[in-house]
C-alpha cells in the first residue's frame, strides 16, 4: 500500500508539473536544431515504417501503434520515449518519414496535455533530445503548422523536466532525463533559464552514478555504452553554444572511455552480458568521434586486465571477454544473468563463442531463457543454477537475487600469451562444489587452451557434496560445459565425439578438442539479437559429464586450423572476397592444429 501510495503521488505531481508547465509562453524559435547524433538501425525502421513496432520486450504489428493498447509497460514506455524516431531517421525515405509524422501528430493530439504514460523524466526526456534531433523531419513539407506545435510541446516538456528531473532513477534514467532538458535549454529560445540547474544535476549525476573504475552497478557493457553516448552529446552540445561543460562531466568521460574501449570485441561490438546487447553498428564510433580516442587503461588495472568485473585476453585479433565478478543483485539485477566465468570469443570480424543473449523483444519466455546459466558458453549443473532469480511485483521485473559471492581472478602474462585462472563458489552453499575455470590464450591468438574442473574443497564442502549425492540416491551429478557459437559459425562433427569442426564466413576454421569424462555433441542453440524480427537458430559444443568423487575435470583446445593462413582479408561482406571455406586442405588427425 506504501508503494502504491508513493506511486500514486508521483503520478498526480507529474500531472500537476505539465499543467503548470503547459501555461509558459511557448519559445519563440529553435536556435540552429542540431544534427541528429543518436544512431540508428535500418532494419528496424524499415520493419517500423510497414507497421512492425519492435519495441521494449514486445513486437506489435499494428499501423497506428497509438491506436492499439500498449502491450506492456516497457513497450509503452519505448513507444513515448520516441527514441525509434532514429531508426525510421536512418531510412530516411519518405514512407519513414511519413510515419514518423504520424507519430509524433498522434501522440500531439492524445497526450500533449499531460494525460497517458509517456510523463515520466527519463520518457520525456527522451523524446525531447529525438524531437529536438529529429525536427526536419517532423516538420517536413508543413513547417508552418507543426513547427509550432513542437516548439510549444517541447518547452512544455522542458519546463515539466526542469521540476522534476530529479525523480529519474539513478544512472542512466536520470541522465537521460537531463539530457533532454539540457538540449531543451540550449536549443530553443526564451529556455535558458532552465539550464544551471540541469547542468548541475548532470555534474552531481555523472559524479554520483560512475564509480571511480569507470563502471555502473547494473554491469550492462551497453548500458555504460548510452551513458557515455549521453554524457558525451551533453558536453558537445555545451561546447557547440560556447559554454564550457562540467568537469563532473568530463571526468566521468574520461572514466568511462578505456572501460568501454578495453570490453569491446576485434569485430567492433561491445561483450553481451547482463542484459546488454553489441550496440547499434556506428554508436560506438560516432561517440568517441566527438570524445577522441580513449585514453589507456591506469597501469594498475593495464596490468590484472580487468574493468568492470570482466577479464580480457588478447591475441592477435583474436579477444575474449569473460565475467569474473558476482552479478547484480537488487535493483541492479534486473537485466542481470547467471553468466559467472562465461566468455565470448571473437576472431577479426567474427564472433565465434557467444551467450545467446537478452533481447527482451521476443517476449518475458525467451528474456528468461538468456538469463540462465546455460544460455551461456560455461559450465552448468544439471538442474541447479548458479544464480536465482524472483519475480518483483512492484515493477513486474524478475531481479536476480542471489549468486556466487566469491569470484576468484588471477592473471599471468609471458611471451607465448597469457593465462587466466577463475573460481566461483555459486554451487558451494548448495553441493559444496566450486568450479574452477583456466583460460590461456597464445600470443598470436591461434590457440585458447581451457581448463574446467568442479571440486569439494574443503571437509565441510566434501560433507555437503556426499549429502547431495544421497538426495540423489547415490547416483552422479550431472553437469554440462556449454560452447555458444554465432549463428554464422557453421560446426561439423567431422570426429563425432572427438573434434569439432568451425568454420566462420571469412574462411577461418577453428577446431574444437576435448579430454577427460564425458561426451561431446552438437546441439541446437539461439541467438537473441535484439535487430532480428526473431530469434536466430545457432548451434552449441556440449560436453556431458558427471561428477561422482570429490573431484571433475575436461581439458579442451580451441585452436585455428593448420591449414587457416595466419592473415585473411576479411572485410565484412560474404562474397567472393572473403575466402571460401572450400578453399582450404582436408583436416589431419589431432595435433595439426
Amino acid at each position: 500500500m506504501a508503494r502504491n501510495w508513493r506511486a500514486r503521488r508521483i503520478e498526480w505531481g507529474n500531472r500537476l508539473a505539465v499543467w503548470r508547465a503547459g501555461h509558459a509562453i511557448a519559445p519563440a524559435a529553435f536556435i540552429a536544431p542540431p544534427e541528429p547524433f543518436f544512431i540508428g538501425h535500418y532494419g528496424l525502421g524499415q520493419r517500423m515504417a510497414d507497421g512492425e513496432w519492435a519495441l521494449g520486450d514486445t513486437i506489435l504489428r499494428a499501423r497506428d501503434p497509438w491506436e492499439t493498447a500498449a502491450p506492456s509497460v516497457r513497450f509503452s514506455r519505448a513507444l513515448h520515449g520516441f527514441g525509434w524516431l532514429d531508426h525510421l531517421a536512418a531510412v530516411g525515405d519518405a514512407r519513414a518519414v511519413a510515419v514518423a509524422q504520424h507519430g509524433f501528430d498522434g501522440w500531439i493530439s492524445r497526450f500533449g496535455r499531460g494525460a497517458g504514460p509517456g510523463w515520466e523524466p527519463q520518457v520525456t526526456g527522451r523524446r525531447a533530445t529525438r524531437w529536438i534531433m529529429h525536427a526536419a523531419i517532423l516538420t517536413a513539407g508543413r513547417r508552418a503548422t507543426a513547427e509550432p506545435a513542437l516548439r510549444a510541446a517541447l518547452g512544455q516538456q522542458a519546463r515539466y523536466l526542469g521540476r522534476r528531473w530529479h525523480l529519474a532513477g539513478p544512472g542512466l534514467p536520470r541522465i537521460e532525463a537531463l539530457t533532454g532538458l539540457i538540449t531543451a535549454a540550449l536549443w530553443l529560445e526564451g529556455l535558458e533559464g532552465l539550464l544551471p540547474g540541469a547542468v548541475a544535476g548532470l555534474a552531481q549525476a555523472a559524479a554520483r552514478d560512475i564509480d571511480a573504475g569507470g563502471a555502473i552497478p547494473s554491469r550492462n557493457p551497453e548500458e555504460l555504452l548510452e551513458i557515455f553516448t549521453h554524457l558525451v552529446w551533453a558536453a558537445s552540445t555545451m561546447i557547440a553554444t560556447e559554454r564550457e561543460p562540467p568537469m563532473a562531466v568530463i571526468d566521468a568521460l574520461d572514466r568511462i572511455a578505456p572501460v568501454l574501449r578495453f570490453l569491446r570485441h576485434a569485430d567492433g561490438g561491445l561483450a553481451r552480458f547482463h542484459g546488454g546487447e553489441a550496440g547499434l553498428p556506428g554508436q560506438y564510433e560516432r561517440a568517441f568521434t566527438l570524445y577522441g580516442q580513449p585514453p589507456l587503461l591506469p597501469a594498475g588495472r593495464e596490468q590484472r586486465n580487468e574493468a568492470m568485473g570482466y577479464a580480457r585476453l588478447q591475441g592477435g585479433r583474436t579477444s575474449l571477454i569473460a565475467d569474473v565478478a558476482p552479478p547484480p543483485t537488487g535493483p541492479d539485477g534486473v537485466l542481470a544473468q547467471a553468466s559467472t566465468l562465461a566468455f565470448q570469443l571473437t576472431s577479426n570480424r567474427r564472433p565465434v563463442i557467444v551467450s545467446c543473449g537478452a533481447a527482451p523483444i521476443f517476449g518475458p519466455a525467451w528474456e528468461r531463457a538468456g538469463r540462465t546459466t546455460e544460455a551461456h558458453s560455461t559450465l552448468s549443473i544439471d538442474a541447479m543454477p548458479s544464480a536465482l532469480f524472483d519475480h518483483h511485483p512492484a515493477d513486474q521485473t524478475e531481479r536476480l537475487i542471489a549468486g556466487p559471492q566469491t569470484v576468484s581472478l588471477l592473471r599471468s602474462d609471458d611471451g607465448d600469451g597469457a593465462t587466466l585462472l577463475l573460481s566461483h563458489d555459486g554451487w558451494v552453499s548448495s553441493m559444496g562444489l566450486t568450479h574452477s575455470r583456466g583460460l590461456a590464450l597464445s600470443a598470436d591468438g591461434r590457440v585458447l587452451l581451457g581448463e574446467d574442473r568442479l571440486a569439494a574443497l574443503s571437509a565441510t564442502d566434501r560433507r555437503r557434496f556426499s549429502a547431495a549425492l544421497g538426495a540423489g540416491r547415490g547416483r552422479a551429478i550431472g553437469y554440462a560445459l556449454r560452447f555458444h557459437l554465432h549463428p554464422e559459425a557453421e560446426a561439423s562433427a567431422e570426429r563425432p565425439g572427438h573434434e569439432i569442426t568451425i568454420r566462420l564466413r571469412s574462411g577461418e576454421v577453428w577446431l574444437f578438442r576435448y579430454e577427460g569424462a564425458g561426451r561431446m555433441v552438437l546441439e541446437p542453440s539461439d541467438y537473441l539479437d535484439a535487430t532480428w524480427p526473431e530469434p536466430r537458430p545457432a548451434q552449441q559444443i556440449v560436453i556431458h559429464a558427471a561428477i561422482d568423487g570429490v573431484a571433475s575435470q575436461i581439458n579442451w583446445t580451441l585452436a585455428k586450423a593448420q591449414d587457416t593462413p595466419l592473415a585473411i582479408r576479411d572485410i565484412g561482406r560474404d562474397d567472393d572476397l572473403a575466402l571460401p571455406p572450400d578453399a582450404l586442405t582436408p583436416f589431419g588427425p589431432p595435433g595439426r592444429a
